[in-house]
C-alpha cells in the first residue's frame, strides 16, 4: 500500500485502515465467535480482505463520491464493507437493520444510493417491491447467499486478489473536506434527515477521543450496538485506529452477558439495559444479604476510593482496610461479570439510576455518561473515570465551543459539526445559525462546568394556563420503574399534563406469575394492581416537580410501543407527533 500515512492519519479516514496496518500487521484487529471458538483477525488479514473487497465494488463500477448504503447487523462484514467503500473514497450510507421498507425505501431514495449491500434474504425482501422504482441503484450485494433472488452478487463472488494500485491511488486522493457518510437522522418529528459527515468530522472526533484514551492499543472491546449508529461507527473506527481488538457479538441478545465474559473487554460500550440487569443479577440480594446500612456504606467507601484513585490521591489506611474487604468480597465478583479486564464502560440515549451508576464506580467500573448527536459526529461531552459527576453528561471536549441561548438551547461549534443535511438547505440554514448548530437540547451547566440535559426544544408543552412544561425529565423518572417501557407526556394547549404508559411486556408478565395472574398483556393493563403499581411510579415521579408540571391522569397501553407501527424510531426514540395523534381519543377521555 503505497498511502502517504502520516497524512491518512491527520485528515482522511480513508487511509485509517493502510496507516493501522503498517503499525499493527500481525495484532488481532477482530474477533469473532464460530462454531463455539472465538478466531482473531489480524490487522494485516483485515487490509486484505478489504482491498478484495474494494476492488470488486471498483470492478462493478463504484467511483469516488459514490454512495453505497449498507443494511445489515453489527459483524464483521459491515465493518468490511464500510472500510472497502471509504478506501474506494466512496460515501458509506447506514441504515439500520430494524428499519422498516418505507424508511429503507426513503433512505435509499433521497441519498441516491449507487449500491446497497445487504446482510440476508430478510433485508433483501425489505426492497423488493420498490426495488425498480430506484433507477440510480445499481447493485445489490448480499453479505449471506441469497440464492432465490438472481439481480444480487454474493460479496464473496465479487472479490478481487488482483494489483489493488487503481484502489490505493482513491484513497491517496480522498482529501479532509470530502465526504465519509451520509447518517440518516432518526426521524422523530418527520422524515429521516440526512446528516452530511465529511473525513474532518470524523478524525476531529477521533483525535478528541483519542486523547482521553477509552480505547488503548491490544485492549479489546465487545460491540453488540448497530453499526448504523454514529457512536458505534465512531468507536468501530477507533478501535481500528488505535491498534484495539473489536469482539463481535453473535446476533444474538440473550448471549450479551456471557460473551461479554469470554471477550474480557477493557472498554464496553452499551445502552442502560445492559447495566440495568447486570446489577439486577445480584445486587437486590446483596443488598439484603447486608441490610441497607452495610451496602450504603460500601458503595460511598468505594466511591471515595476509585475517586482518589483515579485522581492520584492517596487514601487514609482505616479507609482503605474497609475497601479492601468490601472489594474482595463484593466488587471483584462484579467486574468479573464483565469479564475482569474491564476498565471503562459507556452509556447514553435513555436514562440510568444514580445507584446503578454509583455502585459499579465503586466496583471499579466506571459507567460513564456523555452527550452528542449526529449532527456532530457523536461527541460533544464527555464523562472521564477522573472528571465524572453522575446525574450530568460530562463537560464538552476541549476542540469545541459549547454554549447555552436565552432559552438555554444547547449551541455547538467545532470541527465535528457536520456539513449539513444532504439536498436540505433550509434544514441545514434552520439548524446552523451564525456558525452555530442548534441542536434542539435544552441544558443546563453547573459551576464546575458539567452539562445536564433537561429537555428537548421540540417537546416542550406550554399548557392552557402558559406553563411551559419540558416533558422529558419527568418521563424518565417514570420510567425508572422496572414495569414500564415507555411514559409519553401530553398536554400541550390543555389544563394540564396527562400521560400514556406502556408496560415493559417481560417485566410485568414475571410480575403477574409470581402473583398468580394472566401474563396477557392487555389484561393487565386493565388490571387493578397493576394500575396501582404505575400510579405509584407516576406519584413519585411527580412529587419531584411542582403542582403545575405533575402529570394528573394516565392511561395504560394493552400493548408496547413499536417501531413496527411507526411509534418508535430505530434508535427507540419515541415519535412523539405520532403518538399525539393515534391516541388522541383516549388523551381526550383523560380530559372529559
Amino acid at each position: 500500500m503505497t498511502v502517504d500515512k502520516a497524512s491518512a492519519r491527520d485528515h482522511a479516514i480513508a487511509g485509517l485502515l493502510a496507516h493501522s496496518t503498517e503499525r499493527y500487521a500481525d495484532k488481532a484487529a477482530l474477533s469473532v465467535k464460530r462454531d463455539g471458538r472465538w478466531i482473531d483477525l489480524s490487522y494485516g488479514a483485515l487490509a486484505g480482505i478489504v482491498g478484495e473487497f474494494g476492488l470488486g465494488l471498483v470492478d462493478l463500477g463504484l467511483g469516488r463520491g459514490d454512495h453505497v448504503a449498507i443494511l445489515g447487523d453489527t459483524r464483521p462484514e459491515w465493518t468490511y464493507a464500510q472500510m472497502a467503500v471509504t478506501t474506494a473514497g466512496a460515501v458509506i450510507v447506514p441504515i439500520y437493520p430494524s428499519s422498516s421498507p418505507d424508511e429503507c425505501r426513503w433512505i435509499l431514495e433521497n441519498s441516491e444510493a449507487k449500491m446497497l449491500i445487504c446482510e440476508n434474504a430478510a433485508q433483501v425482501e425489505k426492497i423488493e417491491p420498490f426495488r425498480r422504482d430506484l433507477p440510480l441503484l445499481e447493485r445489490v450485494i448480499t453479505i449471506e447467499p441469497v440464492d432465490h433472488h438472481s439481480d444480487t452478487l454474493a460479496w464473496e463472488a465479487i472479490r478481487r486478489s488482483d494489483d489493488a494500485t487503481q484502489l490505493w491511488s482513491s484513497t491517496a486522493s480522498v482529501r479532509p473536506e470530502d465526504t465519509f457518510a451520509i447518517v440518516y437522522t432518526s426521524g422523530t418529528t418527520g422524515a429521516p434527515k440526512g446528516c452530511v459527515l465529511s473525513h474532518r468530522n470524523i478524525r476531529a472526533t477521533l483525535d478528541a477521543l483519542e486523547d482521553h484514551e477509552p480505547i488503548r492499543p491490544g485492549e479489546s472491546t465487545y460491540l453488540f450496538l448497530p453499526l448504523a449508529h454514529v457512536f458505534s461507527l465512531i468507536l468501530q473506527l477507533l478501535c481500528l485506529d488505535v491498534g484495539g481488538r473489536l469482539g463481535y457479538w453473535s446476533g444474538d441478545p440473550t448471549r450479551i452477558i456471557e460473551e461479554i465474559q469470554e471477550v474480557r473487554p477493557a472498554y464496553f460500550p452499551a445502552v442502560p439495559r445492559i447495566f440495568e440487569k447486570i446489577y439486577g443479577m445480584f445486587v437486590p440480594q446483596l443488598r439484603a444479604d447486608l441490610g441497607d446500612a452495610r451496602f450504603d456504606d460500601m458503595v460511598s467507601v468505594g466511591c471515595e476510593v476509585r475517586a482518589a484513585q483515579y485522581a492520584g490521591r492517596n487514601v487514609a489506611d482505616e479507609i482503605r482496610k474497609k475497601w479492601e474487604d468490601f472489594d474482595a468480597q463484593v466488587f471483584a465478583r462484579a467486574r468479573k461479570v464483565f469479564g475482569g479486564e474491564i476498565r471503562e464502560a459507556a452509556t447514553g440515549a435513555a436514562p440510568i439510576d444514580r445507584e446503578i451508576l454509583e455502585f459499579f464506580y465503586a466496583a471499579g467500573v466506571p459507567v460513564l455518561e456523555g452527550y452528542g448527536m449526529t449532527e456532530t459526529a457523536t461527541a460533544i461531552t464527555l464523562s472521564t473515570p477522573s472528571h465524572c459527576k453522575f446525574g450530568t453528561v460530562g463537560r464538552p471536549l476541549p476542540h469545541l465551543q459549547v454554549r447555552l441561548a436565552d432559552d438555554n438551547e444547547i449551541l455547538v461549534k467545532g470541527p465535528n459539526v457536520f456539513e449539513g443535511y444532504y439536498k436540505d438547505d433550509e434544514a441545514t440554514a434552520a439548524a446552523i445559525v451564525g456558525g452555530w448548530l442548534h441542536t434542539g437540547d435544552l441544558g443546563a451547566f453547573d459551576d464546575e462546568g458539567y452539562l445536564t440535559i433537561t429537555g428537548r426544544k421540540k417537546d416542550l408543552i406550554i399548557t392552557a394556563t402558559g406553563k411551559n412544561i419540558a416533558p422529558t425529565k419527568l418521563e424518565d423518572d417514570v420510567k425508572r420503574c422496572p414495569y414500564i417501557s415507555q411514559a409519553v407526556m401530553h398536554g400541550d394547549r390543555c389544563p394540564f399534563p396527562v400521560m400514556l404508559v406502556a408496560l415493559d411486556a417481560a417485566e410485568i408478565q414475571t410480575w403477574a406469575r409470581e402473583h398468580d395472574k394472566t401474563a396477557d398483556l392487555a389484561a393487565l393493563s386493565a388490571d387493578p394492581d397493576v394500575i396501582a403499581l404505575v400510579e405509584q411510579a407516576i406519584d413519585e415521579a411527580n412529587a419531584k416537580y411542582a403542582r403545575a408540571t405533575q402529570v394528573r391522569k394516565f392511561f395504560i397501553l394493552d400493548r408496547e410501543l413499536t417501531q413496527e407501527k411507526g411509534e418508535l424510531t430505530p434508535t427507540m426514540k419515541v415519535k412523539r407527533h405520532v403518538i399525539n395523534e393515534r391516541f388522541a381519543p383516549q388523551f381526550e377521555q383523560l380530559y372529559r
